[in-house]
């Protein structure tokens, strides 16, 4: 997703440099002139409008909430123009309709109906301007550049631009003889206080600024007369005489001429006033400036996202055919011989086996976020690390092997997937041999460079891979295809041919990298193939790591399961005390846990999960009881994040949710209003309020919930169903570990609270309605009313003496009045849905036609869906926030939604030469977000520009914009333990 901030800061093409210049200007003299005007006279009133304040701040706060997640944040920029329009729009709207303006002597509705024409007639002008501009170029009169379409956005936005200025310069000045003097009468209220002699000089200024409505009149005098222009004269539309041009109708004139004069300059010389580009314009010029273009966190919760539909979809595949019926494991035995066992060379690697002093490094659940992913990989790349541990610094080589555990892409296996979230930051991280190219197909691994003649004598890094569940969405071929048929992931070598493999380590170690598929357990062919290694290969001294993508030891104690049996066999039976450690990812946390000493040896020391890799975090707290594992007790000896910052963390679901997940509106507004869409409208009301005291209002209001409560349970259709919807998918949502009276009850209250709020919401905005009404603020004429209105003062306020008016009309087939009398009725969602509300409390639902039916829920969804979406955010949120934090529950769905990049974390090896196994569990607390082309590394590629990636000083093209925050200034030691490899298993100590 493009980022963008807001309209006055944003960086995306759209808007253009002057549109936003303009923007900023017409904002700051809408707030200077109506302040100035209207300051006293609102101070004044205050007191006496407390009821309308109130509405005032209650509507003004639900927008806010609203808009808050779009407020200087990286929002998609098509959702967060369409936002900006549609708040813009219905705001206004609501607005227009309350008092206080008109109180103040603001006449709303001459400046809607001026800029509603202003903006029709100037987007007509603009369009036929642009399809002269067209022809020229298609008759070749002009340069080719003309034929570059200009963006309709950009269009419709000048015009807005320019309608808001000349309605702030008419209603400052136009309607000058609305305000009385501010100053004649008493005062009265707060702005009493405002009279003593204490006030400030610079505040008694401020408060006169309504003298300048006196230089209004010459400020309208005339600009020229027709007889030195005779040709503008004929195009005048605005004017209060016949031969006189007025400023309002210059100003937009001048508006125009620049949007024109900026258009052919740019077109006709290549060099404009601004410089609009494409998106993948910006990217590429965000790459030359030395800005990576890094994917975000993958939104979870988005009702939008198409690859969210087909991680589904993928998922029900793979289930049913793939694992199910079809199994690319057994697969790649049968393609290898698996009868010849352990001999064959497609899954054994035995090449680091004579080395001495070897460094390796696990990592897993990568590619969500690019800040993320490439953190990780910036830390593994580096030729060596400086990192904090308990008040000193400690040296850490590179790892000459790179373990990676599963899910290397989110949300599903596709080749866009894996080429943005995974190869892209590795590559940034260690860049591949100059030679090597995307589109290669690896025929005869391992591909090795020039030179070297067999693996044993490369000495770069290299890297071994086993596939996660995401990776088997697709029965696995993407990952056979990037994996398997690729010979670099960055500047790591992959000699792996297959989704599973044994190394034979230095001093008698051994990595045993297992394929559990969807089904948390390895094939038969697969269990072959490990065990006659172990007869044959592993001795009884050796000492064996066991990588797997499921940590099931952790999972099996969550869910109250058994899965992995073969595994289990494989460990128990045939390995026998062999297995020294289990290290695993698919949870994106770190945490330790060592066999509890006892005189029962145990069958492993150390099981250990690090999903950190750059995926969204997991909660360490709720795993952080006693396991039983292989029939011992196993504790946690270490978490990261620590078991206090996970449970604060989870507050997030309730202020962050929807910041972090706005696409989630598109499916909770929809439902809110399905929940009540039987119910609109609510006729009788007034009983609400008749009550003298505050305490017997909400008593009445909630009554009032209850009878529509019990509406909809006994004649309502569509929203029973939907009710009924919601609590059978609320009670499915709970997980399976729950008993099933404990998920109904559950699902119960988190379907009521639902329902609850939709009721609350839906009864608050007919009480507007109502109020609105009653106090004929709605509703007092029909659908078109601000067009007649407009049509009443036409003439008066702007006569069209030369007839031009009439003419378009008439070219236009009466196209022209039509359109901006529907686009007045459009733009007053209110009055539309005041007006139908009425008619069907007064005559039944059976009076309207289909087509009044289906304007008036229109107009209500319109609002609707503004109230509703903070609300059933906030309610999910704290959901999640109560089953994670007092529950333990929903420990992916509670984490998945805040989407945290931070807290990232892998573990290095090093196997030292007496045999032992260091072990570090290395993290960084903040991601960067900002990125800048790291120099140093562009001067060392300069002058080692065939060099081998992994030989230079600094192999990484980014590094943070802030040093402070860089990763290889913040990485720390979180845990580190030694595994004794010739010491008795059940003398080993525990770290």
């Amino acid at each position: 997703m493009g980022k963008v901030r807001t309209i006055l800061t944003s960086t995306h093409p759209y808007p253009h440099q002057h549109s936003r210049h303009a923007i900023i200007a017409v904002a700051v003299s809408c707030l200077f002139f109506i302040s100035s005007d209207n300051m006293h006279t609102l101070i004044q009133k205050l007191d006496k409008n407390v009821k309308w304040w109130s509405i005032y701040a209650c509507l003004l706060g639900f927008f806010y909430f609203f808009s808050s997640p779009f407020l200087g944040k990286t929002i998609k920029p098509s959702y967060s123009n369409f936002s900006r329009w549609y708040i813009t729009w219905i705001l206004v709207a609501a607005l227009y309709h309350l008092p206080s303006f008109q109180s103040m002597g603001v006449d709303m509705r001459m400046n809607l109906s001026l800029f509603l024409t202003i903006f029709i007639s100037s987007i007509f002008i603009l369009i036929v301007f642009h399809l002269i501009i067209l022809g020229l170029w298609y008759i070749g009169l002009v340069s080719l550049v003309a034929g570059r379409r200009s963006e309709m956005l950009t269009i419709l936005q000048n015009c807005t631009v320019l309608s808001v200025a000349c309605c702030v310069f008419y209603s400052h000045c136009g309607n000058y003889a609305l305000n009385r003097n501010p100053f004649g009468g008493e005062d009265s209220g707060l702005f009493s206080l405002w009279k003593t002699g204490e006030q400030s000089e610079l505040l008694a200024k401020f408060l006169k600024m309504y003298e300048f409505k006196d230089e209004c009149k010459s400020w309208f005098a005339p600009v020229g007369s027709a007889r030195d222009h005779p040709l503008l004269f004929k195009w005048v539309i605005y004017g209060e005489s016949s031969d006189e041009f007025y400023p309002i109708y210059m100003l937009r004139a001048t508006f125009l001429g620049l949007y024109i004069a900026n258009f052919v300059v740019e077109r006709s010389t290549g060099r404009p006033f601004t410089h609009p580009q494409s998106v993948e314009e910006i990217k590429k010029l965000k790459v030359e400036e030395g800005k990576p273009d890094f994917l975000d966190m993958v939104p979870w919760y988005s009702g939008t996202s198409a690859d969210l539909f087909k991680t589904v979809f993928d998922l029900l595949v793979s289930v049913t055919v793939f694992v199910g019926r079809f199994d690319m494991r057994m697969m790649q035995a049968a393609m290898s011989g698996s009868h010849e066992g352990a001999k064959t060379e497609d899954f054994l690697y035995d090449h680091f086996s004579e080395k001495g002093d070897f460094w390796f490094d696990f990592m897993a659940d990568t590619g969500d976020g690019g800040n993320s992913s490439y953190s990780v990989a910036r830390l593994l790349a580096q030729p060596s690390l400086l990192a904090w541990n308990n008040g000193s610094w400690e040296k850490l080589d590179r790892g000459n092997l790179l373990l990676i555990g599963g899910d290397l892409a989110y949300p599903n296996p596709s080749a866009s997937t894996y080429e943005k979230r995974l190869f892209r930051p590795f590559e940034d991280a260690l860049q591949p041999p100059s030679w090597y190219k995307e589109e290669d197909i690896a025929v005869n691994k391992p591909e090795l460079p020039l030179g070297v003649s067999e693996l044993k004598q490369y000495d770069g890094p290299q890297c071994f891979v086993i596939p996660g569940n995401h990776d088997w969405f697709d029965g696995l071929q993407t990952f056979m295809r990037y994996i398997c048929h690729k010979s670099w992931l960055g500047g790591w070598l992959m000699p792996q041919k297959k989704s599973y493999f044994a190394l034979q380590l230095p001093k008698g170690w051994w990595v045993f990298g297992l394929d559990l598929a969807l089904l948390s357990d390895i094939d038969s062919y697969q269990f072959k193939f490990f065990s006659e290694l172990i007869r044959d290969k592993v001795k009884e001294n050796d000492s064996v790591i066991v990588l797997t993508h499921s940590p099931n030891w952790i999972l099996d104690c969550y869910w109250n399961d058994a899965t992995g049996k073969n595994v289990s066999h494989l460990i128990c039976d045939h390995l026998k005390g062999r297995c020294k450690l289990r290290i695993a990812g698919d949870l994106h946390h770190y945490m330790r846990h060592s066999c509890v000493q006892s005189e029962k040896p145990a069958i492993v020391q150390h099981l250990l999960v690090n999903g950190c890799g750059g995926a969204f975090l997991h909660p360490t707290h709720v795993f952080s009881n006693l396991i039983e594992a292989y029939g011992t007790t196993y504790e946690t000896q270490a978490a990261y994040p620590s078991v206090q910052d996970s449970s604060k963390i989870a507050l997030g679901n309730i202020l962050k949710f929807r910041k972090e997940n706005w696409q989630f509106d598109f499916i909770g507004g929809f439902i809110y209003f399905i929940l009540t869409f039987s119910m609109f409208p609510v006729c009788k009301l007034d009983h609400i309020l008749q009550d003298d005291t505050f305490s017997g209002h909400i008593k009445n209001f909630f009554s009032t919930v209850w009878d529509a409560f019990m509406y909809m349970v006994g004649e309502s259709y569509v929203s029973f169903v939907g009710a009924l919807i919601l609590l059978a998918v609320a009670i499915l949502f709970v997980p399976s570990k729950v008993s099933k009276p404990k998920k109904v009850i559950i699902g119960v209250v988190h379907a009521s609270a639902h329902l609850v709020s939709a009721l609350v919401l839906m009864l608050l905005m007919e009480l507007v309605v109502q109020i609105c009404i009653t106090n004929n603020l709605l509703a007092t004429s029909g659908y078109h009313s601000l067009y007649e209105w407009y049509q009443t003062v036409e003439s008066e306020h702007f006569p069209d003496a030369t007839g031009l008016r009439a003419r378009i009309e008439q070219w236009t087939f009466g196209l022209y009045p039509a359109c901006i009398k529907y686009l007045m009725s459009a733009f007053d969602v209110p009055e539309v849905m005041a007006v139908t509300r009425t008619d069907i409390c007064k005559n039944g639902m059976v009076s309207l036609s289909r087509g009044a039916a289906v304007i008036y829920y229109a107009s209500v969804f319109l609002y609707f869906w503004v109230l509703s979406t903070p609300v059933v955010s906030l309610v999910f949120g704290s959901y999640l926030y109560i089953c994670i934090n007092w529950l333990h529950l929903h420990f992916d769905e509670a984490f998945s939604s805040l989407r945290i990049a931070n807290y990232k974390s892998f573990t290095r090896f090093h196997i030292k030469e007496d045999g032992n196994l260091e072990v570090f569990a290395l993290a960084v607390d903040k991601v960067p977000k900002d990125w800048k082309l790291d120099s140093c590394w562009k001067e060392e590629s300069k002058q080692q520009e065939h060099q081998l990636s992994h030989r230079r000083q600094y192999p990484s093209k980014w590094s943070a914009n802030s040093s402070h925050l860089d990763p290889t200034e913040t990485v720390r030691i979180v845990d580190q333990f030694v595994i004794q490899r010739d010491e008795a298993v059940e003398n080993a100590p525990v770290a």
